[in-house]
């Protein structure tokens, strides 16, 4: 089979992302473009936790306008899934079905524990089979996945409502009010125990690996390789640099968090949470540091639909 170009429309709860690649069964797919936009879907949900009709019209034309780039791009085949955000929404149908009719786009609505499994097909594939037992962690605007395995199936997947952009919402203050900070730090640590004996069960990893925007800025804060270093620079994110960042973070406003190497204006307001939880991670599972994986669902995606094409 010759080389195709496939997209993959991304709806998280912080942004809607196009991923352009080359790609055909068993090479390396190669980026050809890559699209996004803020959505922040989480800020149009109703008291009720439904998605207004305000959000879902933004969403319904940024996934037309990813389909248009598509188009422009010469995408052979589009696909779309929604994570967290859309999941839990209590319209979710609705919803589906008002950017259906204006994309025509039908987004897959993938459950937290495939996220994880998806994410998983990318770190191994990335980093290979030398690298022995992985764990996974992955850190969303709505959810936390984790997953171990020897395999390109992991032993263990499982998917936490700990997202950066959800808990930051519980952070009232800008520094946080330290109160709110020490209870949230509870929090986090004891949804992350309660899943602490299903991920160490399967053996101990032979490498820790991190993907996601959050878990890459704060690498690069605590200095790792800039992103235009390309993605083959080894980066790492070390337990003991985050013990010394964490507080720091937790006394800086957002907007002095923006002004962080790496850190972007929409992405500062998380980062302090985004810290807590893979802090508690690492501290909870006994890892000291995180290789930073530059591929994650988008390209576990397309690997698994690639992976499902016949060979002819």
């Amino acid at each position: 089979m010759g080389r195709m170009r496939l997209g993959v429309i991304d709806v998280g709860s912080n942004t809607v992302h196009l991923l352009v690649v080359d790609a055909h069964p068993g090479a390396h797919p190669l980026p050809d473009y890559s699209h996004s936009v803020t959505l922040r879907l989480a800020e149009h949900l109703t008291p009720e936790g439904a998605i207004s009709p305000e959000g879902a019209a933004t969403l319904a034309r940024f996934v037309t306008d990813c389909t248009e780039v598509a188009e422009s791009r010469g995408v052979a085949e589009l696909m779309g899934f929604a994570t967290s955000a859309i999941r839990e929404a209590g319209n979710t149908e609705d919803v589906l079905a008002q950017v259906a009719s204006s994309s025509g786009v039908d987004l897959h609505v993938l459950p937290g524990d495939d996220e994880a499994r998806v994410t998983f097909l990318a770190a191994r594939r990335w980093f290979g089979w030398s690298a022995g037992r992985i764990l996974l962690i992955d850190i969303g605007g709505g959810s936390l996945e984790m997953a171990v395995g020897l395999d390109e199936e992991p032993d263990v997947a499982v998917s936490l409502p700990l997202g950066a952009g959800r808990l930051t919402r519980d952070l009232r203050g800008d520094p946080p009010d330290t109160a709110r900070l020490r209870e949230l730090r509870r929090r986090i640590r004891s949804e992350i125990a309660g899943v602490q004996p299903s991920l160490a069960r399967v053996g101990a990893p032979q490498l820790a690996v991190g993907t996601s925007k959050t878990i890459r800025s704060l690498a690069r804060v605590c200095g790792a390789a800039p992103r235009a270093e390309g993605p083959y620079v080894p980066r790492t994110l070390d337990r003991s640099d985050l013990a010394e960042l964490v507080p720091r973070l937790a006394g800086m406003t957002a907007a002095e968090r923006a002004s962080l190497p790496g850190v972007s204006v929409a992405r500062a307001p998380q980062l302090l949470a985004g810290a807590l939880v893979v802090e508690a991670a690492l501290d909870l599972l006994g890892i000291e540091s995180l290789s930073i994986c530059p591929w994650a669902l988008r390209e576990g995606l397309i690997l698994r639909f690639l992976d499902g094409l016949p060979d002819d």
